[in-house]
């Protein structure tokens, strides 16, 4: 069954430029929490649009792992979406979407996941997958905060 992890912020710049940080990929990295040892494969700058396939390596929980993920919608500077079409996910769709709102921009992260497992989902999502993916956008909201602050 997929889950959904929600984050928002709030950020005092225009939408523009808020987009803009968010649309180059090589900005993954600042994002990225360094416990992952994460690294963008793709050769960098990266055109962004519907189609754009972006190749990466990181480690989590001592297990190395690649992840490959498509651009499936592209809408400057309202949203854009990447879905993982190889890596350790069974579903992975991350909408991010981008209001004008009250004199900045409002930035919402949605990702509708699904972990692998089979019987041991549940488990795997109560005590790994959830967790994890918590402490990585918590991370990334810091961050951001911090860039835009």
């Amino acid at each position: 069954m997929p889950r959904e992890l929600t984050r928002e912020i709030w950020l005092p710049q225009p939408r523009s430029e808020v987009f803009a940080f968010f649309a180059d990929a090589g900005n993954l990295q600042v994002l990225t929490p360094p416990w992952l040892h994460f690294q963008i494969l793709t050769p960098l700058p990266i055109e962004m649009k519907p189609g754009t396939i972006i190749d990466y390596q990181l480690r989590l929980r001592g297990f190395a792992m690649k992840w490959r993920t498509e651009i499936t919608v592209w809408e400057p500077p309202h949203r854009f979406v990447d879905a993982q079409t190889r890596g350790p996910y069974r579903l992975w769709e991350h909408e991010h979407a981008f209001e004008e709102r009250d004199g900045g921009t409002r930035v919402i992260d949605r990702v509708r996941y699904q972990s692998r497992g089979w019987l041991l989902e549940p488990l795997i999502q109560r005590f790994f997958v959830g967790p994890d993916l918590r402490r990585i956008f918590d991370y990334r909201q810091v961050e951001v905060a911090k860039r835009f602050g």
